[in-house]
């Protein structure tokens, strides 16, 4: 089933089909940006954005806080347009795009002004200067975004952009195009002008066109593979750029976990969205004296999971039928090698070619591509090892960083252990839930990404930082100004020994 389809054409711009992984139904039709109408969208962002950062704080505040209140008020005419395009229930749509939606227009509409707000920063050396960092707008910003999350993962990044004074063009993935054109309608409507936000609609020839259109920043999330190219781009050209790519999220189980807790936790954050997640549990290592109950618990749970398309139903399909084959491909190999399959393991044959169960295996090992690359999808390896130091060393056994769970008791144990584990983030006895929570700074390490979004880091990385130094005293001229003289220099070393080779000078600089 081909969910983007090029419409066949002699002349003209280039079209795209879009079909709802549902049942296969086209939804609508988009044209694909050129370059040429990309950079005018970027040249119509920047003359318009002055007058946006102009409006200050609490101007632009209150375009958030509209935007919320029609969010509120609409949310039923904007859900079904998601939920055709993701094929994901109404509850899923409501907990994953609708209430988080809302809290990030929330959020940043009270708290942008206090993070982005002027600092006085005490000078440890020069106590005749006094310094102000101000947080300035960068201009012009890129956004790409996936298809996985795409009224969030639209709006979030955007909301933090507008906030801070910017200017955005956003390119949704053509893949959910129209469940993109709702945050820019949200806005539109909220009073936030059409050039200051624009989106530029098509496929990876449209993205690329971005990269080159001149923007002050570019914030992506998408495949590592995609990341690389948006990083070298960005490298080439001299801008910032967030990159919040893949994960391969391991989740550890101690021997002390709630094991109803951590078998519920991990069946949600393996199958939430249908594994569709960058921060979905894709691998479990369970301490061996509990990993008979907890992978017993764990199937009584997956077996108890709704797949469907219509209703109420805890699965939907895939949305890209791309990441179908590969997760297909990484199971039957798993199996082959001598993985067991405990449950699912092929495509639902109740419902189309793109619903594939939710997947349980056991008997699996580093050398299986299923424990190595982003699976993406409704599958949950399990591991059983030794002790905690076996599955801290299996989980860092990585090539991603992006985020962990760890089931324990103990904060003081939590805390120790999860500082070991190489990524960007770890929940301790709940799902991957940190990109919801707001004041934490988001991002992943190692292939999982570059920078941060969300919290005072996110936000504050939409500005420029620029320190401005003031003068305390108003003295005519400085001691190291022209011309240079022996006393000068003898003074500059009296000085140096005093505050670097005293005890009291140490102290007080």
């Amino acid at each position: 089933m081909a969910i983007v389809e090029p419409i066949p054409s002699e002349s003209g711009p280039r079209r795209l089909r879009i079909s709802s992984p549902l049942d296969g139904q086209p939804i609508g039709e988009i044209e694909v940006a050129d370059a040429e109408q990309v950079r005018a969208a970027v040249a119509r962002a920047r003359a318009a954005q002055p007058a946006w950062d102009a409006l200050g704080f609490d101007g632009r505040a209150a375009c958030l806080r509209r935007a919320l209140a029609i969010l509120l008020a609409k949310q039923e005419e904007y859900m079904p347009v998601i939920m055709r395009e993701t094929g994901r229930s109404r509850v899923e749509t409501i907990m994953m795009e609708m209430f988080p939606a809302c809290d990030s227009l929330g959020f940043y509409a009270k708290n942008a002004k206090k993070i982005l707000a002027d600092r006085k920063v005490p000078l440890h050396l020069l106590r005749n200067k006094k310094m102000v960092v101000a947080y300035r707008p960068l201009g012009v910003v890129g956004i790409i975004t996936p298809w996985n999350g795409p009224f969030i993962l639209a709006l979030n990044p955007t909301v933090q952009a507008l906030a801070a004074g910017n200017a955005v063009v956003l390119k949704p993935s053509e893949v959910t195009p129209f469940s993109s054109r709702l945050v820019a309608d949200l806005f539109h409507e909220a009073g936030v002008p059409a050039d200051v936000l624009q989106i530029v609609e098509g496929d990876g020839e449209t993205g690329a066109a971005l990269l080159e259109a001149g923007v002050d920043k570019i914030s992506f999330t998408g495949s590592v593979r995609t990341g690389r190219k948006v990083g070298e781009a960005c490298g080439r050209n001299l801008i910032p750029c967030t990159l919040e790519l893949g994960g391969k999220d391991p989740m550890i189980v101690c021997a002390d976990a709630d094991l109803e807790r951590a078998a519920g936790g991990a069946v949600f954050g393996a199958f939430m969205n249908t594994g569709q997640f960058c921060c979905s549990t894709e691998r479990v290592y369970v301490v061996e004296s509990v990993a008979d109950e907890f992978t017993r618990r764990v199937l009584e749970k997956v077996q108890a999971l709704r797949q469907g398309r219509e209703g109420e139903y805890d699965l939907g399909p895939m949305i890209w039928p791309q990441q179908l084959d590969l997760i297909e491909r990484q199971v039957d190999e798993a199996r082959a090698a001598g993985a067991k399959v405990l449950c699912g393991g092929r495509r639902n044959p109740e419902l189309g070619e793109l619903f594939y169960e939710a997947t349980v295996l056991t008997d699996v090992t580093h050398a299986m591509s299923i424990m190595r690359d982003e699976t993406f999808g409704p599958v949950l390896p399990i591991v059983r090892v030794r002790d905690e130091d076996e599955a801290l060393r299996l989980a860092n056994d990585t090539t991603y960083g992006l985020s962990a769970t760890l089931w324990t008791k103990g904060d003081t144990k939590a805390v120790a252990l999860a500082k070991r584990i190489h990524s960007g983030s770890v929940c301790v006895n709940d799902s991957s839930l940190t990109y919801g929570v707001l004041e934490a700074p988001f991002g992943g390490r190692r292939t999982s990404g570059v920078g941060q979004v969300n919290g005072e880091t996110g936000l504050r990385g939409y500005c420029f930082a620029q320190p401005i130094v003031l003068d305390r005293f108003g003295v005519k001229e400085e001691q190291v100004w022209y011309p240079y003289t022996a006393e000068k220099g003898a003074l500059l070393q009296k000085i140096m020994r005093w505050v670097w080779g005293t005890p009291l000078g140490r102290w007080m600089s």
